[in-house]
């Protein structure tokens, strides 16, 4: 039997056998049934669930704030707004009825946007571990929170590592980037966690490029485009 690939970053809906290649796959909740969750689970796939934790894509609500996100066009929210953190811990809790056997949290990047929230981040997060324990969590980034992250969930992802989606097209990043990103890779070699890169290429030479690097410093790889559309 051929191995299986480590992980998957799919926000499309259906494509199941494929998905079964992976030991991982993170998906949209709002496009798979509990029946496709439990097929997954049956070919030994584990399951993430999509969870923003710091920006809307939804309807105008008290928790945003005035500022989007320029690349994806969501809201910037208060992390630590009463109704956000209820709605976001709902999210987390039906993910796992559904069947989702973990979670993946995204935006976690507040250190960047609005520093003041790392520690109301911090605590959401570690609200979402309490609701869904054992479930496996998976962070994207949110290295501003670190080491007290590591202390929370079971794994991070470092996207686009070594390379990026640009209004140009897919390109690796410039030197001194790599150069930090590779910094930030070795102090994660040294947290007891599973280790992924999400890269983002269109070419075969782009994609060796982000996969060879990626096993240079220890991180499982994934290369998708940048709706995350391939399996």
């Amino acid at each position: 039997m051929m191995s299986r690939r480590p992980i998957c970053f799919y926000y499309g809906d259906g494509r199941l056998p494929e998905l079964s290649r992976y030991v991982r796959v993170v998906l949209q909740p709002d496009f798979y049934r509990p029946a496709e969750l439990r097929y997954l689970a049956a070919q030994d796939v584990q399951t993430l669930g999509y969870l923003s934790l710091s920006e809307d894509q939804g309807p105008p609500a008290p928790w945003q704030r005035r500022e989007r996100n320029p690349d994806w066009g969501g809201a910037f929210v208060h992390v630590d707004h009463p109704l956000w953190v209820a709605h976001v811990i709902g999210q987390a809790k039906q993910a796992i009825a559904q069947g989702f056997a973990g979670l993946f949290l995204d935006t976690l990047n507040v250190e960047l946007t609005f520093p003041e929230d790392v520690p109301h981040l911090l605590t959401l997060v570690a609200a979402i571990r309490e609701e869904a324990r054992p479930a496996y969590l998976l962070a994207n980034r949110g290295f501003g929170m670190l080491p007290r992250l590591a202390e929370i969930v079971d794994g991070i992802v470092f996207e686009s590592f070594s390379a990026r989606w640009t209004d140009q097209g897919y390109a690796p990043w410039p030197p001194d980037v790599l150069e930090f990103h590779a910094q930030i890779a070795e102090q994660l070699l040294q947290l007891e966690l599973d280790l992924y890169s999400l890269d983002y290429a269109d070419s075969q030479g782009l994609t060796d490029f982000a996969e060879r690097r990626a096993r240079q410093f220890g991180l499982q790889s994934s290369v998708s485009d940048r709706a995350l559309s391939r399996t």
